[in-house]
């Protein structure tokens, strides 16, 4: 019999390791960066061409590499990080595999200028496909600069599968980011499309969060730190009212290198718990440092999920240095404007009776009465009182007053103010309105409305988020939506990525009838809003919009007006608790069956379920 066990060709298992390494150009942006680091690097551009299909390129000022190095980078499994297998136990650097270049080398157009601290001349390689092309001697500065062009050429199937260009774009964004905040002490700078995005010198580490996030980012940050025998905490948190609905500015970091943990997430949700409300989101900046022997960094591709020893002591230790920072700089607030302050008793007042009140009220008090009259009459009362006759003789205390107002005073000149009747809103046929109107609300949170065979009860929520949602979508289709001019324009500010996400989406957002008169650097100024959309909640629905689109979504003009539509809808809708009354609510149930799809919400929920009357009869049985 034959054998059937072969080995795999090289160029083959190169294409097959990078589905683990590159995912999308991401993934290809991480690797080079932190080659990048590893290699002593003090200044690091990134250049990103159409979200990195077109072109990656880091150039770094490191010790860059000899020509045998240079060579040798782009096999399989070449590393200078390890040596032995035990060395994958206290690892303190960034990548250490040796497959991050062979893999990209397989499936992009690869080309290397390198050269060594103290050599007179450098190497410039070129490789398409694991195939090299040529490899000369070059006159080319200190350090690595290393371009990655095309990715996935020869893999069609895998190109079709990344997303727009703005979306590759936006994870390449949060690549950088995490490699940023890791190393303060770094200079960086990102390029995209022939602009400069982010220009961030060396810098502590709070200095680097607001570079990157905003100036107005310095005000919410809380500082942390402590250090035990199991682990060094330090870091920012953000101020309790700060906190997003969405998952935002949440950065973990174990030795330099960043790290999703859901665990230690939990951490700080339960240090905030009473602080912030339970759909909300905190932001923290947290670094932890452990010793490299009590973690594995190597049970996922990415290296971005790790396995601690002690799990349960560490995150006793976050927990309580998270809920001590918020105590220690007094974050929780000390006033609590929704209490009436006419309620509480001061502490010295605790043992001290209550005494009523003493009211002086002058008897004698006329206010028709002349400047003198008025002195006159409260003589009289004075002494007609000491006498004991002053409720007999009261008519003598208006002695003289008829000559200032006589008794045939003509009235008919004074005019009274009334209350003017305008109209009704709904010109005379409001009774029969609320005749027709079977509708009532149930707990806030259903209106329940008669049929012919039963009744339906509606979620009131559901049922606008739907009405909302075909009015926009609509609206943005045709292009006809109805703007509301502000009075005076409305400055927002955001970090430099979500205006450059809002720019992005500023044709669909006008569509719907936002109106920007300018999106640039940290700040956006809104001169108009949707008629639906109220002046105070703009920031709010634009930072909703942002969260939405920050998750995985097609790039297509239709895909991205439907996202926002249901955002908009979303935000928008009554909620849960609102009271209706009989009018909103029959209105309500007339919008929601002149829907085209008024079965179910925008996100795919039952809006109302039939109750018919024979399911009423079967209770009955």
């Amino acid at each position: 019999m034959a054998d059937i066990i072969k080995l795999l060709p090289d160029h083959v298992a190169n294409q097959i390791a990078a589905g683990e390494v590159v995912q999308r150009p991401a993934s290809v942006v991480k690797e080079l960066l932190e080659n990048a680091i590893d290699a002593g690097a003090q200044t690091i551009k990134l250049i990103v061409k159409d979200g990195g299909k077109t072109l990656i390129q880091v150039v770094d000022d490191g010790s860059g590499m000899s020509e045998t190095d240079a060579r040798l980078s782009f096999e399989r499994h070449a590393t200078s990080k390890i040596q032995q297998a035990e060395d994958l136990f206290k690892l303190a650097t960034k990548g250490f595999r040796g497959e991050a270049l062979a893999s990209v080398a397989a499936i992009a157009h690869v080309e290397m200028q390198t050269k060594p601290e103290g050599a007179e001349l450098g190497t410039h390689l070129k490789i398409e496909g694991s195939n090299i092309i040529f490899q000369e001697v070059k006159v080319v500065p200190k350090g690595t600069s290393l371009s990655v062009k095309h990715l996935f050429f020869n893999i069609p199937a895998r190109r079709n599968f990344l997303k727009s260009n703005q979306v590759e774009l936006r994870h390449i964004t949060d690549e950088f980011h995490r490699v940023a905040l890791a190393h303060p002490n770094i200079a960086f700078h990102y390029y995209v499309n022939g602009s400069e995005l982010f220009n961030l010198p060396k810098s502590n580490l709070r200095q680097r969060i607001v570079h990157i996030f905003g100036s107005k980012t310095n005000q919410k940050l809380v500082p942390v730190e402590e250090e035990t025998q199991v682990v060094k905490i330090s870091g920012f948190i953000n101020r309790p009212q700060f906190s997003k609905k969405s998952r935002g500015e949440q950065f973990f970091f174990v030795n330099n290198r960043f790290i999703k943990s859901p665990y230690l997430h939990h951490a700080v949700l339960s240090a905030f718990e009473g602080l912030i409300k339970p759909e909300n989101h905190p932001g923290y900046f947290l670094y932890l440092e452990v010793d490299p022997a009590s973690i594995d960094i190597n049970i996922h591709p990415t290296k971005t999920e790790v396995k601690f020893d002690d799990e349960h002591t560490l995150y006793a230790i976050l927990r309580s240095t998270v809920k001590h920072s918020l105590g220690q700089f007094n974050v929780v607030p000390a006033l609590d404007f929704e209490t009436d302050p006419n309620l509480e008793t001061p502490y010295a007042f605790k043992d001290k009776d209550a005494e009523l009140p003493k009211v002086a009220v002058d008897a004698t008090f006329n206010p028709f009465a002349e400047p003198g009259t008025k002195h006159v009459a409260t003589q009289a009362y004075r002494k007609a009182h000491r006498s004991g006759t002053g409720d007999k003789h009261w008519e003598s205390l208006y002695v003289g007053l008829e000559s200032k107002v006589g008794k045939d005073t003509d009235f008919s000149s004074l005019q009274f103010e009334s209350d003017t009747i305008t109209g009704s809103i709904f010109e005379g046929k409001l009774d029969s309105m609320e005749s027709l109107a079977t509708t009532f609300q149930l707990r806030r949170k259903y209106i329940v409305t008669t049929i012919k065979s039963g009744m339906v009860v509606i979620d009131q929520s559901r049922a606008h988020q739907r009405v909302l949602y075909e009015k926009f979508l609509r609206n943005s289709t045709i292009k006809e939506a109805v703007s509301q001019q502000l009075l005076f324009p409305l400055s927002l500010s955001f970090s430099k990525t979500d205006v450059l996400l809002l720019d992005g989406i500023r044709d669909t957002l006008t569509a719907i009838g936002f109106v920007f008169d300018r999106i640039e650097g940290e700040s956006v100024e809104v001169t108009g809003v949707p008629l639906s959309v109220p002046e105070s909640e703009v920031g709010i629905v634009l930072d909703q919009l942002i969260a939405d689109c920050q998750q995985e979504v097609g790039g297509e003009s239709f895909s991205q007006t439907d996202v926002l539509s249901k955002t908009l809808a979303k935000t928008l809708a009554v909620k849960t608790g609102e009271v209706l009354d009989s009018a909103s609510q029959l209105a309500l149930v007339n919008d929601l069956f002149a829907c085209k799809e008024a079965m179910v919400s925008p996100f795919n929920k039952p809006v109302y379920v039939t109750i018919t009357e024979n399911d009423i009869d079967k209770k009955f049985i």
